[in-house]
Parts: structure tokens; sequence; C-alpha cells
């Protein structure tokens, strides 16, 4: 399958790079949150920190670890945006950008309230909002209203997330 991809995306001026490097990344990320003590630590962080820190984990040294990996993956995105535009400002990043990634998480099934998700998860989510943008800069749809939009989404999101927590808590399950 990966062959296949590789070779239809060849066909049509080379394999861009920059899907590469997210495939990697991703790859990479999935296997460190799944396999690996480190990944349980982050979960464990994620799910409740003072039921962390009772099960001896070092709390500020996790938080730190994964603030510096978050800058880390934020500089690279940050590489791409700017390889992608070929250029860089301080307003790069700006506008529905934020909303879109935020968007992305939540609707790719990472909790708000911690402790849940996956990097691939996260990936469906942005392809869901990025095809939702798509097509609203295809309708021709005015800027104000695709910000609109994309909140309304990220609203319906949240509140399903919340509805299904509060569910799983009545049930035990949380």
């Amino acid at each position: 399958m990966a062959f296949t991809a590789a070779y239809v995306l060849n066909r049509f001026q080379g394999l861009p790079l920059a899907l590469l490097i997210l495939v990697v990344v991703l790859a990479v990320l999935d296997f460190v949150l799944r396999r690996t003590g480190y990944g349980r630590k982050v979960f464990a962080l994620g799910g409740g920190i003072e039921a962390a820190r009772r099960v001896g984990l070092r709390v500020g040294a996790v938080r730190t670890s994964v603030f510096v990996v978050s800058s880390t993956m934020a500089a690279v995105g940050g590489l791409m945006l700017a390889s992608r535009i070929t250029s860089a400002s301080q307003t790069s990043g700006g506008g529905i950008l934020l909303m879109n990634a935020i968007a992305a998480a939540v609707i790719g099934g990472t909790s708000l309230y911690g402790g849940h998700g996956t990097p691939w998860s996260a990936l469906l989510g942005m392809l869901v909002i990025q095809s939702v943008a798509s097509g609203m800069a295809l309708l021709g749809i005015q800027a104000s209203v695709q910000f609109m939009v994309t909140g309304g989404v990220l609203l319906a999101a949240v509140v399903i997330d919340s509805l299904s927590r509060r569910s799983q808590q009545a049930h035990g399950r949380a």
C-alpha cells in the first residue's frame, strides 16, 4: 500500500518531502506514545495531575519534556509553513491557523480534558477540518463566515467530547 501511494505521488513531479516528514514524525510519535514508558507517563499526566503525582511520576519533569517536544513540533511546523508560503513573518501562523489546529485535534478525538488521543486521529481531524475549509474556499465563502463555520464545528466537537466524558463518568468508565 505504501509503495502504491509513493508510486502515485511520484508520478506527479515527485513525492512531496513535507508529506514524507509528516508521516515519519507521526509514526515516531505514535510509537513513543503507545509503546514506551514515557508515552504512558504522558497519558497518565493528561488523565490527572494529582493521580499521576500519587503514582510516583515526577510531574514537573514529564510536563517540561512534553513542552519541549511540543515546541519542537511547533518549530518543525513553522519551517513547513515557511517553506510552503516561501516567506516568514510574525503573523504567518495567525488567523484561522490556530483555530484549525485546535479543531483538528478535537475533531480527531483528542479530549480537551486530557488522557486521550493519538497522532493518527489528529491527522484524521486535520483532514476533516481542511476538507471543510477547502470546500468553503471553493464555494467562495467569506473569511468571516469560514471562521464562524470552523468555530461551530469546534464547538460541536467540544460539546460531544464533554457529553461523552460525562456519560463515561456516570457509568464509572472514566
